[in-house]
């Protein structure tokens, strides 16, 4: 084979490794949101719409608009917001909900680690079906 041909498929082959490191990188992301979801956020937000909680489920939370699940009694602020739910308002959300949203009724959790707000943002970006490429930061 000659050295050019040697060094692209070895070049095809890092690229590939990387690739799968990076989608084992991604998983584990996932995977850690997911326990610290249950840990920090579960106790009062269900991940999908088929299980009850009494927060609302955050199952398509990402590009949402806040205060917008139907049946769902939220604060007067959090209705007329208008804000949706980008990465950049569910980490200000998660950091410090009543600065962020004065008069909201959920207590203060206060994430304010921001690798464990980054493992969070990507388990809910994992069960966020919809497309959110029109959201911005």
């Amino acid at each position: 084979m000659k050295p050019f041909f040697q060094m692209a498929l070895a070049g095809a082959s890092i690229l590939v490794a990387g690739m799968a490191q990076a989608d084992t990188f991604a998983e584990i992301k996932i995977n850690a949101g997911h326990e610290l979801f249950n840990k920090e956020c579960r106790r009062c937000h269900a991940d999908d719409s088929d299980h009850e909680s009494y927060g609302p489920p955050l199952e398509n939370v990402i590009g949402r608009a806040a205060g917008s699940i139907e049946d769902y009694d939220y604060s007067v602020a959090l209705e007329a917001s208008g804000i949706v739910w980008t990465p950049a308002a569910l980490r200000a959300w998660m950091e410090d909900n009543d600065g962020f949203m004065p008069g909201t009724k959920m207590r203060h959790v206060g994430i304010d680690d921001r690798t464990v707000q980054d493992f969070i943002l990507a388990y809910l970006a994992s069960i966020t079906t919809r497309d959110g490429s029109a959201i911005s930061e």
